[in-house]
């Protein structure tokens, strides 16, 4: 097989509902699989597969492995070219598959890409999650051309170029399986969220290419799963992120970098308490907590991460600030300073 455009399920039977007709009938090509992996769901999500989709491929799964396992888990039972990690809250378009396919063929030092990605409420609207693809900054905040922190543009046609990014949305990820496997996949530890900046991390810093496709494009719905100030993405989101950082940042940075970090997600936490929200300043003081906990098991993904590190400087990381850039100098569009 060619291409697996794989959709990770769990009790998204309505989901699947509104979005599966689109995928199913703009990937309708000669070797293309569309494949949905089951997160032991309990609504009739394989029933409703069964009777309406028979030539979608299901791969039921024994329990809940959250995003990321889940994705490792499945994908590890397929023996294709190329993977498309899709979430099942995303509209596809006619012939969205045919430039990123075209991009990877002809560009082997490409290891992954993602198409320019839309609101599906706001079409002319980026969306938060990948817009036209992901960056990051020298604290380790991620950000998008088309969404910097809450801003999100609206699509001029002004980050319609091919170009290189440091992390492609786990919404519409199109990867190389040798590279998802010889790689190490998502961790697992992260259950979901930042899973796809930190695996991307890694293949940056051994070298290889990321793009942002934007001949290609999606429309997502976001927040499928957690609304963006669900306490619980809050914590997750923190956590992650820090166990990142720490995962991939080089020897010389780590410590600043995490000392700094300490300072702005206090800060933060601040914020949310002076706005009356309690439970989300409590999800990064916990965040905070449990990073401190789960570090010492990660110290050998670490040593990993690191000796395997050949790109002693990644263009696509700004060598700024996004919060302050935000706040104090309002450039509140990539395309202000980029």
């Amino acid at each position: 097989m060619k291409v697996s455009v794989v959709i990770l399920n769990w009790n998204g039977r309505k989901m699947m509902e509104r979005f599966l007709p689109s995928v199913c009938r703009f990937s309708a090509m000669e070797g293309v699989e569309v494949v949905v992996a089951d997160n032991a769901s309990t609504d009739d999500s394989l029933k409703f597969l069964s009777e309406n989709y028979p030539q979608v491929r299901q791969l039921v799964l024994d329990r809940n492995y959250g995003f990321a396992d889940g994705y490792n888990r499945a994908l590890g039972l397929l023996d294709s070219e190329y993977f498309v990690l899709l979430n099942s809250d995303v509209e596809v378009t006619d012939g969205w598959l045919l430039p990123l396919l075209a991009y990877l063929d002809s560009h082997p030092d490409v290891a992954a890409c993602q198409p320019k990605i839309h609101s599906f409420s706001d079409r002319e609207k980026f969306e938060h999650a990948g817009a036209a693809g992901g960056f990051i900054d020298k604290w380790g905040y991620v950000f998008c051309r088309g969404r910097i922190l809450s801003s999100v543009e609206r699509d001029r046609g002004q980050y319609d170029s091919v170009t290189d990014i440091f992390w492609a949305t786990g919404a519409c990820l199109f990867v190389r399986a040798s590279e998802f496997k010889g790689n190490g996949g998502l961790d697992a530890a992260f259950f979901a969220h930042m899973e796809e900046v930190d695996f991307c991390w890694r293949l940056r810093s051994r070298g290889r290419r990321i793009v942002c496709v934007p001949q290609s494009m999606v429309y997502h719905v976001g927040g499928g799963t957690l609304n963006v100030n669900n306490p619980r993405k809050t914590f997750l989101n923190y956590r992650n992120n820090l166990l990142m950082i720490y995962k991939n940042e080089s020897d010389t940075r780590l410590d600043r970098v995490l000392l700094v970090r300490f300072f702005l997600d206090y800060l933060s936490a601040f914020v949310f308490l002076m706005k009356g929200d309690v439970a989300n300043f409590k999800a990064i003081c916990a965040a905070r907590k449990e990073f401190c906990r789960m570090r010492p098991s990660f110290k050998d993904a670490r040593l990993v991460n690191v000796g395997r590190t050949c790109v002693s400087s990644i263009p696509e990381v700004y060598g700024g600030s996004i919060v302050f850039s935000f706040f104090v100098k309002g450039r509140k569009a990539f395309r202000d300073w980029r």
